[in-house]
């Protein structure tokens, strides 16, 4: 049996996009409460019956989510250039070598944006 799994954090940070044009409302210091879906997929093992303990997930993310709670996304490194996109894809870069199950992960910037980044 194939499935999915998902688990959701949230946190509060400021930051502002250096490469939006100039006067762009995004190129202004703002800050969202950002939530972070981690989604992991695989087969769940017939002897266990299930994929992965949720207590896993959130320790992995515990040490990421400490790194971008109530910071500057763009002073930390590799997020000069914190946009929604850019973020998923850092964050996806430190937890897949501590889970590798992760299949998704999804950035909601706003209620009605988000993005969805499944690796390279």
């Amino acid at each position: 049996m194939y499935v999915k799994l998902s688990k959701s954090f949230s946190f509060e940070a400021a930051h502002w996009l250096p490469t939006f044009p100039e006067g762009h409302k995004c190129r202004r210091l703002h800050g969202h409460s950002f939530h972070v879906d981690v989604i992991v997929a695989g087969d769940v093992p017939e002897d266990d019956g299930f994929l992965i303990d949720y207590g896993d997930i959130k320790q992995a993310f515990a040490p990421i989510e400490k790194q971008l709670d109530h910071y500057l996304l763009n002073d930390i490194e590799g997020l000069e250039n914190p946009t929604a996109e850019m973020l998923a894809r850092w964050i996806w870069d430190r937890l897949k070598p501590t889970l590798p199950l992760l299949d998704e992960i999804v950035i909601h910037e706003t209620c009605t944006s988000a993005c969805h980044y499944r690796g390279e």
